[in-house]
């Protein structure tokens, strides 16, 4: 039985460059590996630096029929870039075969419109990731250092199948001169594992070296049915997962990391790159949120449990580390980094020793949220709540609020949300502007609920609020005695629903 991760030494002349010289280049899976993962990324090492191409196509083939399964054509640009306008380009493949072992035989082209959104034509790669068939925008190659991560289009591959991989030159270039690339001949071939994992199995293992049920986040969400009453687990063992995690409709999950900082789930995504449909601002379908601009996506979901990892956005732009819909979910010793906004959560949402860093209006959303022993870290606004009467909105509870500017108020309103609610209770204050809130007596404020009570210095004193922002409050120990208690009591935040049961 030959290894995933056996790595077999491939040796290409470079004859096009018109003189000997060897590109040495490490593949995996390695060729001939059986026993791959179905949702394998595919990889090239070298041992000089690499530069993308702006031409050839990447090919996956079944070898039993010839068929080309899958192609990524590097003349595509990813996705738009702010401030650019990049050529126009039509999509690899049309129509985009999805076929995947829950939804077989089934044929979707990406651009479908989302909710009641006006169908837009699209001129960058597409990637229909969690059945969201809207699409993604994404980068068919991530070069880090010397290696170059290859993207194949989510759920092409089968079990039980051999495939064989081609590349075609100009797709990379190594210290600076093209890469010839990959032919059949090269034998660049590998067998998909004869089966999925059984009906049965509810604990799922991820790994991104491929010992594992799957080697991706994704693939293994992908596998739990959508709406399930079964408890599942994802495990994630220790890696560097740099994907577009985005799944919707699922329950009683708990996707669980080895470790919070050796789980790093990670994408250089922001709301440039995948912008919302232009005539769309809130959710239209259930499972169609229209926001996709954060590496981590859980849409429309509930009693799901996510722990123990990190994730984050690693690029510049607004863009959520951790995207959140659907109600009593759950998010522990989780680290969520994103830019702009960190977090957004929409629907009831318990955090508990969670840390969250982010560039201003931090923590985006309508609520509830109730965050226990967290600490944040923000370069503007730590939250722009957007409750309406409905529900309560963000109370924190034991946390940690650290401004990294002096534009780090607590949160900010505009008017617009007059119901907006965010309550601080015996929390560690460190950098925050002596106002506190932002705008608070702008608009009928009256039925604003910014309160604060027992707030602390880092040295444990409490913290000056003499000079707080009209139109907010600090609540008294002894006059609101029974308001604070009420506030430290998840249940009367989060509608009745009290996590700590679970």
């Amino acid at each position: 039985m030959k290894n995933l991760l056996s790595i077999l030494l491939v040796t290409i002349m470079a004859t096009n460059l018109g003189y000997a010289k060897k590109q040495a280049a490490m593949l995996t899976p390695a060729p001939g590996a059986e026993n791959v993962n179905v949702d394998t990324r595919l990889s090239i090492l070298f041992d000089s630096e690499l530069v993308i191409g702006e031409k050839g196509l990447i090919r996956i083939f079944d070898e039993a029929t010839g068929l080309c399964v899958d192609s990524l054509d590097m003349s595509i640009p990813a996705g738009p870039t702010e401030g650019t306008k990049l050529p126009k380009a039509p999509y690899t493949l049309k129509p985009y075969v999805y076929d995947q072992p829950r939804h077989t035989n089934r044929t979707i082209k990406p651009g479908t419109p989302s909710g009641t959104a006006a169908p837009a034509s699209d001129e960058y790669q597409l990637n229909i990731i969690g059945g969201f068939t809207d699409a993604f925008h994404f980068y068919p190659i991530i070069v880090r250092g010397n290696r170059a991560e290859i993207y194949p289009h989510n759920n092409m591959l089968d079990y039980g199948k051999s495939y064989y991989v081609t590349v075609d030159p100009g797709v990379l270039s190594v210290g600076g001169k093209p890469f010839k690339g990959v032919t059949k001949k090269d034998g660049w071939r590998f067998t998909v594992k004869s089966s999925a994992p059984a009906a049965s199995q509810r604990r799922l293992v991820v790994a991104a070296d491929g010992f594992g049920d799957f080697n991706t986040v994704q693939g293994a969400l992908d596998f739990i049915p959508e709406f399930s009453s079964e408890t599942w687990t994802v495990y994630v063992k220790n890696g560097d997962y740099e994907e577009l995690v985005y799944f919707r409709n699922k329950s009683n999950v708990t996707i669980e990391g080895e470790s919070r900082e050796g789980v790093y789930i990670h994408y250089p995504n922001n709301e440039v790159f995948n912008p919302h449909p232009a005539d769309v601002s809130t959710n239209e379908w259930l499972g169609t949120f229209p926001s996709r601009r954060a590496p981590f996506m859980m849409d429309n979901c509930t009693d799901m449990t996510l722990c123990n990892f990190t994730v984050a956005t690693t690029c510049r732009g607004q863009a959520e580390g951790l995207l959140i819909m659907g109600e009593r979910n759950v998010v522990k010793d989780v680290t969520v980094i994103g830019d702009g906004d960190a977090l957004q959560a929409n629907g009831s949402l318990f955090m508990e020793n969670c840390r969250i860093e982010g560039g201003g209006d931090t923590v985006l959303g309508r609520g509830p949220v109730y965050f226990k022993d967290c600490t944040l870290l923000s370069r503007g606004p730590f939250a722009y709540v957007r409750n309406g009467t409905a529900s309560h909105g963000d109370v924190f509870v034991d946390c940690t609020l650290i401004g990294l500017t002096p534009r780090a108020v607590f949160a900010r309103t505009n008017g617009t949300y007059p119901q907006c609610e965010m309550v601080l209770i015996d929390c560690t204050l460190e950098n925050i502007p002596a106002e506190g809130w932002e705008g608070v007596t702008k608009g009928p404020y009256d039925y604003v609920h910014y309160w604060e009570s027992g707030s602390r210095n880092p040295d444990g004193t409490p913290a000056d609020t003499s000079r707080r922002a009209e139109g907010s409050r600090v609540l008294d120990p002894v006059d609101d005695a029974a308001l604070i208690k009420a506030y430290r009591d998840p249940a009367f935040v989060l509608g009745g629903w009290n996590p700590c049961n679970k």
